[in-house]
């Protein structure tokens, strides 16, 4: 049995599939540096998770952010991303339970970062936080 945080995930990388440009490119806490030939594409991870005891039920409501990273090679990486950031920011707000997974999942925002990697290179994340529920006693449970 699966962490409700881990299922989230899943549900998030499963929404995210058919995003414009990246094909089958979508990774889940990728470690490994993308090759230019790998690009454009998508990784997924944790950033956080924080609990809060619920006062009129015996559950925890947990507030996840996630980062879903865009990286692409071109000239200008900004504009490059700009339709894969537009294809699953839609993609994301299409089911806000993910699935019946989350309570809800609301944009934070975006941070750009650009490098030198055989050729001019961005990192775009887009940050959600991603509201659920579980058991106090269970973790996989809501």
């Amino acid at each position: 049995m699966l962490f409700r945080s881990e299922t989230i995930l899943a549900a998030v990388r499963t929404a995210l599939t058919g995003t414009t440009g990246v094909s089958t490119r979508i990774y889940r806490s990728r470690v490994e540096p993308i090759s230019k030939a790998e690009s454009p594409a998508i990784v997924v991870e944790p950033i956080s998770d924080n609990a809060a005891q619920n006062t009129s039920l015996p559950t925890l409501d947990w507030s996840m952010v996630v980062r879903v990273t865009v990286i692409v090679r071109g000239a200008v990486p900004d504009q490059l991303a700009d339709p894969i950031i537009e294809s699953l920011h839609s993609k994301l707000m299409a089911d806000l339970t993910l699935g019946g997974y989350a309570i809800d999942i609301q944009p934070i925002g975006v941070t750009f970062n650009f490098t030198e990697a055989d050729g001019a290179a961005g990192e775009i994340q887009c940050d959600y936080r991603v509201l659920y529920r579980t058991a106090v006693a269970n973790l996989a449970s809501a």
